[in-house]
């Protein structure tokens, strides 16, 4: 469960709040050198302002292909190259921008939430299996269940809370 909440961060992470964060384009895939590479991986990423991300790549001869793979992504900004680095704007976001990142996260929050409930089903289904197999007994059985879902809760509870927290991010920026 603590997984599925750290991969729900990230994807978070990567919804653009119109603040320039390296982790909003990290892991753009980009052909190179005949193969698919995460753009953190050919190249160094900053922000020296708030709004602007520079990428400099280790070698300079993959430009161009981090600029086609920036292009292709889902990230709407549009590369702009100054000498051996990539600029990338991030514009202001309008209000009905806004209000589909937001659409955005709660379908992320959705789908970490579906996941803590299957991670719950499992952990169950191997405490009953081990009941059946006399390893537990019924008592612990239930006291298991018991706990399985105070912990799922707490989890279902944490994912409210990052939604809260990111939905403040993108509507008051």
């Amino acid at each position: 469960m603590e997984k599925i909440i750290e991969f729900m961060m990230h994807e978070f992470a990567a919804i653009r709040t119109g603040k320039a964060s390296p982790t909003l384009v990290e892991s753009i895939d980009v052909h190179a050198y005949g193969s698919s590479m995460k753009l953190k991986q050919l190249a160094l990423i900053t922000s020296p302002e708030s709004r602007v991300l520079v990428i400099q790549p280790f070698d300079a001869s993959v430009l161009k292909e981090i600029e086609k793979g920036i292009l292709e992504s889902k990230v709407g900004i549009t590369p702009v190259i100054e000498g051996k680095v990539i600029r990338l704007r991030i514009p202001e976001l309008s209000e009905e921008r806004r209000k589909d990142l937001v659409k955005t996260v709660g379908k992320l929050a959705e789908e970490a939430r579906v996941k803590i409930r299957s991670s719950r089903r499992e952990a169950l289904e191997e405490a009953k299996k081990r009941q059946k197999e006399s390893l537990l007994t019924e008592d612990e059985l239930v006291r298991f269940e018991k706990e399985i879902q105070k912990i799922t809760d707490k989890f279902v509870a944490d994912v409210q809370v990052h939604v809260q927290h990111k939905e403040t991010e993108l509507l008051t920026i």
